[in-house]
């Protein structure tokens, strides 16, 4: 995007525009709809077929489980994670993508934990915020040892941690 000689009879330096980069009004622009195409991508393998599961504690053990075992059509591991690590370089407009993106996949699972309670399938005194944390924090945190160390050891701990989590303190108890 720097200025280069264009073939003028003057040799003036314009800006140019390579590519597909002309269809967009900065590189932050186009930064962030590459994020939002990739996180849209992600986000629909990870919830793939969970409106399929009715019980709720359930829906939030498979949604871990798509995490672990769906690493989602784009290389490169999980654009929320690489995002939020990158996002302190400048780019206001990125980070607030990925703010969005984390906001909207916290919301997702407080409406399943939400949904329930009232359904009295989770136990009332859930603090549906803390356990939206719990699942995001764990599932990014393991991505970022599975990519440093090649290992799913630390995805499979965590979905085991999680599911006991989900059975022994969320899940009503069976009568």
């Amino acid at each position: 995007m720097t200025g280069r000689p264009c073939p003028t009879s003057c040799g003036r330096r314009v800006s140019r525009k390579a590519g597909f980069t002309r269809h967009f009004s900065s590189k932050e622009t186009l930064a962030a709809e590459a994020f939002d195409y990739a996180w849209r991508e992600t986000f629909n393998a990870r919830i793939h077929d969970l409106d399929t599961i009715s019980n709720a504690v359930d829906r939030l053990k498979q949604l871990v489980a798509n995490f672990v075992e769906r690493r989602g059509t784009i290389p490169g591991g999980c654009p929320l994670l690489n995002t939020a690590t990158d996002a302190d370089d400048g780019n206001v407009v990125l980070r607030e993508r990925a703010r969005k993106a984390l906001r909207g996949w916290c919301r997702y699972i407080i409406s399943v934990i939400s949904t329930g309670i009232k359904a009295r399938e989770v136990r009332p005194r859930v603090d549906a915020n803390r356990v939206a944390t719990l699942i995001i924090s764990s599932l990014e945190g393991a991505i970022m040892l599975y990519r440093l160390e090649r290992n799913e050891e630390a995805l499979r701990a965590v979905q085991a941690h999680l599911d006991n989590y989900l059975e022994t303190e969320v899940r009503v108890p069976s009568k």
